[in-house]
Formats: C-alpha cells, structure tokens, sequence
C-alpha cells in the first residue's frame, strides 16, 4: 500500500539548497544574501569568490550545490540559472559566561545561521528584457 509521495513545493523550474548550522550571526549572513540575490548564478558565483568576508566560503558552498541540484536532479540548464530566493534564519546560539571585574560574569552569545538559496531557470526572453 505506501504511502503518498509528498507533493513537490518548489515549480519545475526551480531548485533549492539548505546551509544548516553555519557560524555566523543571522544578520551578517544577510549581508551576503543580499549580495547574491536576483542575479544570474555565474555573476553570483564571481561575487562570493572575491568576497572579504569569512562565511562567503560556506555560502558559495550552497549556491554550487543548489546549481548542482538544479542540473542532476531537475534537469535545468545551468547557464540560464538565477538566484531567485536567498533567505536567512536562525538556529541555535551557544552560550557562554566570561568572567569579568568584581566577581560578575558577562554573558557571551555564539549564534548560528541556516541559509536556503533557491535558483530559478528563465527564459531568453526573460533574461534580454530584464
């Protein structure tokens, strides 16, 4: 008997990818989410390879990997890719206690981020009239 195949949530011409527990605040992330987002994957690419910051490694890591899944799983030609959604959210944060003057204790936070990054396949037409 089985069960139902669960219903894909993304269209035909989308794939995604799902950085999880990655060290870096939420917000700090964002900067490089907005970096990448609605430009052509190539573009995005070139952008976090010259990046300064230290997380742009691990999001150039899920953006190869939402292109990776974009050609072996779906199908979809890489050259016409955009990153159609890149979005941030918060996972878990460490907390730590340093001692400081006086016999009091200053609280210290180690946040974590989760990045999703959703490439979309356009058309020709599409791209030549945006």
């Amino acid at each position: 008997m089985g069960q139902e195949k669960n219903p894909r949530l993304l269209k035909d011409n989308e794939a995604k990818a799902v950085g999880r527990m990655l060290r870096v605040s939420p917000q700090k992330l964002n900067l490089l989410a907005q970096l990448i987002r609605g430009k052509k994957v190539d573009r995005a690419l070139a952008d976090l390879e010259f990046s300064r910051k230290r997380i742009a490694v691990d999001v150039k890591k899920t953006l190869e990997s939402a292109i990776a899944n974009a050609e072996n799983n779906h199908n979809l030609d890489v050259d016409d890719l955009v990153v159609a959604e890149a979005y941030v959210g918060k996972a878990l944060v460490l907390k730590r206690f340093s001692p400081r003057a006086r016999g009091r204790a200053g609280r210290i936070q180690k946040p974590f981020a989760n990045l999703t990054i959703v490439v979309r396949e356009i058309e020709e037409a599409e791209a030549s009239g945006a």
